[in-house]
This record gives C-alpha cells, structure tokens and sequence, in this order.
C-alpha cells in the first residue's frame, strides 16, 4: 500500500503481520485496521429489497442497501445515512417520537469478515448486518442514488439465487436470514 513513509519519504517502509506499516528510519507506525461496513436486508411485501449495483466491484450483480460508517458514526447511523442516500429514503421518518432513534428501527442479527476489492486494494472489513420490515416499501417510494444503483429487485425467499449476490458476507447474511425467518 505504501512505497514510502508518508512521515519521512523512506524506501525503507515495511508491512509487517498483515496489518501494520513501520518505517525503521523514522520510528512511523500505521495501523491497517479493518473498517466498519453495514448492510440491510429490508423485507417488504414483495420480497427482500437488493440493489443492483451501477458499479464495480460487482457491477451488475446483487447488493445489500447499506456501506462504510464514516468517522463519528455509529453502525446504526451509518446504515441510516447509506439507505437515505442510496434509496432516498429514510425508514426512520415513518416513526414518531422516541422510536425515530435507528436504534429501535433496525436489528443486528450477524457480523463477517470481507474483502472489499476497490481499485485493486483489498479492504478488510467487518460487516455488520440488520434486518429491517418495511412491509408496504414500493419502488416508487424510491430515489436511487444512479452513480452508484443501477436499480432495485424485490426477490421472495425461495427466489434468491446466492450465486446472484456480489459478496460473500451479503450472501452468508442472506442465508443466516432465511434460516432464522
């Protein structure tokens, strides 16, 4: 990832463990952490939501709505301001009062390990996964962020191809999903 230290500009930069870079000439250390990615499968009337996705990795296959939690989030905001963004929508607009809270909206259920290949660097990432019923959510209820959703599907359960599903951990949440419900 790093050719030179970004604190002293050393050839001399190692990665060391798969997950930290030290540079002996000037002491620099970085930490490679895994990063915090949600994603949701949203069941309505029709089926289980999937997005389409407009672009790589995966471009063309199936998705959960979800992404990165961005720094100062909370997996819960952070999938909140993925499915507004990416859907246009805000389940939490539905509810009143001191249920408009994510937290109350949504429910974790299971958490994987990822690679997120993104311009030929593989992102670790920790996956959260929530579950969420939205029975009367239509696509015309929608507004799809087009540089990144090609589109929408509400698949029923015994529709679902896994092999349709652009990552493994979306496809083990699915399958967690469906044996539990």
């Amino acid at each position: 990832m790093f050719r030179y230290c970004p604190s002293c500009a050393s050839e001399n930069i190692r990665f060391e463990k798969q997950k930290v870079f030290r540079c002996p000439d000037c002491g620099f250390t970085y930490y490679h952490n895994t990063a915090a990615a949600t994603g949701c499968i949203i069941v309505t009337k029709k089926g289980i939501l999937f997005e389409v996705r407009g672009k790589d990795p995966g471009k063309g296959r199936l998705d959960l709505p979800g992404g990165f939690v961005d720094p100062g989030e909370g997996a819960f905001e952070g999938l909140r301001r993925e499915l507004t963004e990416e859907l246009g929508w805000d389940p939490c607009t539905a509810l009143s009062g001191a249920e408009k809270s994510p937290q109350r909206l949504f429910t974790l259920f299971a958490s994987f390990p990822n690679k997120y290949p993104y311009k030929n660097i593989p992102y670790n990432t920790c996956d959260f996964f929530f579950y969420l019923k939205a029975p009367d959510l239509q696509e015309k209820d929608l507004r799809l962020e087009e540089a990144e959703i090609a589109g929408v599907r509400f698949i029923r359960p015994e529709d679902i191809n896994p092999e349709d599903i652009a990552f493994e951990s979306a496809r083990r949440a699915v399958a967690g999903y469906l044996r539990e419900h």
